[in-house]
């Protein structure tokens, strides 16, 4: 843990914050000393922004560009060298640990610990006779379970990336810090797991309205927020990374308490008329935090002020300010099934054609990838409106260019089209993260429910929906038929990862499942490009090609599952323990 954050009220001093009620943007305005701040609820509620700002997000922020869907078999990053290819080049050590969500967490925590401690149970009397008294009181009662629930959310985010971690709830000084003992993993998910049992009916349950006279916040997490986080945190204690040597009926439990923390999210979601956003690519536009369709779907999301950096590292390579970034694989675009809902792979696929190889696609694709021959973005050539993609070997923005496409993709998920990178017109626009969706949490609970019955059809009292069910709801919204009946349950686990590999393309989620399912090695290892030629006629030919020579080559070693604890950690800790192999 960065334990000089593990503080007294010194490092409160820079927080300084104020949000503002659509984005909850930040900005410094003073420093002022304890005493100050507690008797103001502006100066409160600044502090609480402080841990929201801590929040995770992969808009390319970490890693100069490269986001961490290039450590895994969903992108791979245009520009070599990267810090992010230390995942897999053999890079990765104590010494070298990528450990940005560990400063982060530990900050998020103490800050947390630390308004819990000394901030709760303030009366702001010089302010009692004033009109919002009552509102402003409410909007403060509110704050210790928004802090709660973030504490939670930072140890979800610990413990799946480093396993056991101390279980730090207090208000520590350095010395007591350096010596508290690491927690089991049973033991954090309990803590989250009770947690969450005890916010969820006490936080704000829809902040539309919550407050008569004052401005509301609605970037903040509800009750929908801390379900979500309780249904996400048991279905990763029930997967195999976190249950090594445990018993199957053991794990078949977990299993069962996951599928009921994810159905109990899903029936308060419903409650609040919340469901899947009639438009997949909506739900990650610019606009998407003030868009009625998003946020349908959208259960809590991490907001991020306007700017055009996402677009100038994804950008094709060709256009003016373009980085070229993280390029999808074509692992990723041979998952997507023709609208037939076969693979393309599969023998008795007709409609496939691998000389028309985007035709007759799952909807998603086109919204989630930007491939050779289209238009896209909106700037791609300003003196040309003609102009389309050229990734072909030899084209405009192929790989015969410093930093074009590897892999004869680029990504337009989470990518705003419309931005402008240079000239008079260049422009920015507002980014939100998703952290917790609708889809997401469907597909959740097919998991839990796939695993606890074994069956995907099977349903049982209090888990109404079959893990079929929930996988249909997230294909019907892209278009695709519904899977086959009478699937074995390996197929119809094959068939899930697909469709979570699918939906949740450049969310996040990956890097964290396949670990969380100990199969490194079947996806991580080998990665796909599709290689573009252009014929003397002016066709083409597409030949998908598996780890070629102008890529990294990747490796994998069972110790990636977990992190490497950062080295200075250790040496600070009179208990901490790295991890095996590490």
């Amino acid at each position: 843990m960065k334990l000089k954050h593990i503080f007294g009220f010194a490092a409160l001093m820079s927080l300084g914050l104020t949000a503002c009620s659509d984005q909850m943007d930040y900005n410094e305005f003073r420093v002022n000393d304890e005493e100050y701040v507690k008797r103001d609820f502006g100066q409160v509620g600044a502090f609480t922004t402080h841990i929201y700002r801590d929040l995770d997000y992969d808009f390319g922020q970490m890693y100069s560009g490269a986001s961490l869907c290039s450590a895994t078999d969903e992108a791979v990053y245009s520009h070599t060298g990267n810090q992010i290819e230390s995942y897999y080049n053999g890079a990765w050590s104590p010494t070298n640990a990528n450990n940005v969500i560990w400063g982060t967490c530990w900050d998020a925590i103490a800050y947390s610990n630390l308004y819990l401690a000394d901030y709760v149970g303030l009366t702001f009397p010089e302010h009692e006779q004033e009109k919002d008294y009552a509102d402003q009181m409410l909007k403060y009662e509110n704050y210790q379970w928004e802090i709660r629930f973030m504490r939670a959310y930072f140890y979800f985010l610990l413990v799946r990336q480093y396993g056991s971690v101390p279980l730090i709830t207090e208000n520590l000084n350095a010395d007591q810090a350096n010596n508290a003992e690491p927690a089991s993993i049973d033991e954090i998910f309990k803590f989250i797991d009770d947690e969450c049992a005890a916010i969820k009916d006490e936080i704000i349950e829809n902040y539309s309205g919550a407050y008569n006279s004052i401005e509301n916040e609605p970037g903040r997490v509800n009750n929908l927020g801390v379900l979500a986080l309780r249904a996400r945190a048991a279905l990763y204690h029930a997967s195999p990374l976190f249950t090594q040597g445990k018993s199957d009926s053991e794990i078949k439990q977990l299993w069962h308490e996951a599928a009921l923390r994810n159905k109990e999210c899903i029936d308060a979601c419903r409650k609040r008329s919340m469901t899947l956003a009639s438009d997949y690519a909506n739900l990650f536009g610019s606009d998407n935090w003030n868009s009625t369709d998003a946020a349908k779907e959208i259960i809590f999301a991490r907001r991020v002020a306007a700017s055009n950096s996402f677009e100038s590292y994804n950008f094709p390579i060709g256009m003016d300010g373009a980085g070229g970034g993280n390029c999808p694989t074509e692992n990723l675009v041979s998952a997507y099934e023709t609208t037939n809902g076969l693979a393309i792979d599969d023998p008795a696929n007709t409609m496939y054609d691998p000389q028309n190889p985007y035709s007759n696609r799952d909807s998603r694709l086109l919204k989630t990838v930007a491939v050779n021959g289209e238009r896209f973005p909106d700037d791609l050539n300003r003196q040309d409106p003609s102009a389309v993609l050229e990734t072909f070997v030899g084209g405009a923005n192929s790989r015969s260019i410093s930093y074009g496409t590897p892999t004869g993709y680029y990504l337009k998920k989470y990518v705003d089209s419309k931005t402008v990178l240079t000239g008079s017109t260049a422009n920015s626009n507002k980014h939100t993260w998703i952290l917790f969706r609708m889809g997401q949490l469907y597909l959740d609970y097919a998991e839990a429910i796939l695993n606890y019955t074994g069956s995907g059809y099977a349903t049982e009292e209090g888990l109404s929906m079959s893990a079929a069910d929930a996988i249909n709801l997230v294909r019907t919204r892209a278009g695709q038929p519904n899977l086959p009946l009478g699937l074995s349950p390996a197929d119809f686990e094959k068939r899930y990862e697909n469709e979570r590999f699918v939906e949740l393309a450049f969310e996040g989620h990956r890097i964290f499942d396949v670990r969380r399912w100990m199969k490194g090695p079947q996806y991580f290892k080998d990665i796909k490009v599709m290689n573009i030629v252009k014929n003397a006629d002016g066709s083409l030919t597409f030949t998908p090609v598996v780890n070629p020579a102008w890529i990294t080559s990747r490796k994998w070693e069972d110790k990636f599952y977990f992190w490497p604890f950062p080295q200075a950690e250790i040496l600070k800790s009179g208990h901490l323990k790295q991890n095996p192999g590490w």
